[in-house]
């Protein structure tokens, strides 16, 4: 079988490692192990072409870096690296969503926010930024993403974040579906690259629900609001299929847990009887707009209704979607594993697993080699060649 993440003609930046933050470590630790196997291959791929990689730690049992964040009584903290970083090129990992961790603060117990894993971030930055090659960050969701743009006398949290990094020296950031991606217009002159998951949540679906069908009388795609317009509108032309989409009529009169309330779900497009239907967002909040927006659609006699989200953070809990499936409304949940989930809901029927952690290694891995990494962003052929190959 051939090797797509072989580089015969070009060599690593510098000797690769990942500083892999507690909050991310099962994760990476899955990462990890895909680039020691593409690395295998490479190396007897090129003994086998009469070519030979002699290059200082390419081929490793473990890229990861032994550090840790220890905290005193008082809360405060310290990042400590534990072997030596100097000449390599190193990916810092965080998961900012990750709310079971805690530490003691004056003998209470405190779960960690996305500040307190940023500030880790930032402690690991400094920690290794003097004598490593290269620094470049990773965070699956952008830290304050949701506060991408300014609407009134507020700050600009995510822009911010994005400038400090840039001002201690770090080289390339690196997550997935950001919220705005326009937020990349604040760090103009550094690397900004933004994944998305849809080839593998193609995968996740079809893998697990064979019986679908690809075509415009079968399937429609939907996007929850005017925000979530270009997911959809690049999955259901990938697919051949029609797509939809639903704008919130919202009171802006009043604000309900810092936004507005939603009065109304008003829906733009063709008929949805009959046919399985895929609500596709970047998130999962509380989970009140995709689920009004599956009750409508199972009100116009949707057959199927699958969500698909990349972060699932269920801040209400997973009541209502359990009560929601089984009341037939939904069918599934699908969301991809590069931030922290409740262990309860990997357990339930509904949900399904899109695997990102072979995505995430062959951008590092591509990363490393300082090569084009265009067809990593923009999965077009490979979404293609998978649905016509089920078809």
């Amino acid at each position: 079988m051939p090797n797509d993440f072989v580089f015969k003609d070009q060599l690593p930046v510098a000797p690769l490692k990942i500083a892999a933050l507690e909050s991310c470590y099962d994760f990476a630790k899955r990462v990890n192990d895909y680039i020691v196997e593409f690395r295998r291959n490479d190396t007897t791929e090129l003994m086998n072409s009469h070519l030979d990689l002699h290059y200082r730690g390419y081929d490793c049992d473990n890229y990861l870096l032994d550090i840790a964040c220890p905290r005193f009584g008082s809360g405060e903290a310290k990042g400590v690296i534990n072997e030596s970083v100097r000449g390599t090129d190193v990916f810092v990992m965080a998961d900012v969503l990750n709310h079971s961790l805690t530490y003691k603060l004056n003998g209470f117990t405190n779960y960690m926010s996305p500040d307190d894993h940023y500030q880790d971030l930032k402690r690991i930055i400094s920690a290794c930024i003097a004598n490593a090659k290269r620094v470049n960050v990773i965070m699956p969701f952008l830290y304050e993403s949701r506060q991408h743009k300014k609407t009134k006398r507020e700050s600009l949290d995510c822009a911010l974040a994005l400038k400090e990094l840039v001002n201690m020296g770090v080289s390339n950031i690196i997550t997935f579906d950001a919220h705005d991606p326009r937020v990349q217009n604040s760090i103009p002159l550094t690397g900004f690259d933004n994944f998305m998951p849809t080839y593998q949540f193609v995968k996740a679906m079809f893998a697990n629900i064979p019986d679908m069908k690809v075509s415009k009388d079968d399937m429609m795609i939907i996007s929850p609001d005017e925000g979530a317009m270009s997911r959809a509108v690049y999955l259901a032309n990938n697919l051949g299929v029609d797509m939809g989409m639903f704008y919130k009529r919202r009171d802006y009169s009043k604000v309900v847990d810092g936004r507005n309330p939603i009065v109304a779900h008003e829906f733009l497009g063709s008929n949805v009887a009959g046919k399985d239907v895929i609500i596709v967002d970047d998130m999962i909040s509380s989970g009140e707009s995709m689920l009004d927006t599956a009750k409508e659609l199972k009100k116009r006699n949707a057959k199927r209704i699958i969500i698909c989200a990349t972060f699932a953070l269920f801040t209400n809990g997973l009541e209502k979607f359990d009560e929601l499936y089984t009341q037939g409304i939904i069918n599934y949940v699908c969301t991809t594993n590069v931030h922290y989930r409740n262990p309860d809901l990997l357990n339930r029927p509904w949900y399904l697993e899109a695997d990102m952690t072979k995505y995430l290694a062959a951008i590092i891995n591509s990363y490393n080699h300082d090569v084009s990494i265009s067809k990593s962003l923009s999965p077009t052929t490979k979404i293609q060649n998978f649905v016509s190959r089920f078809k």
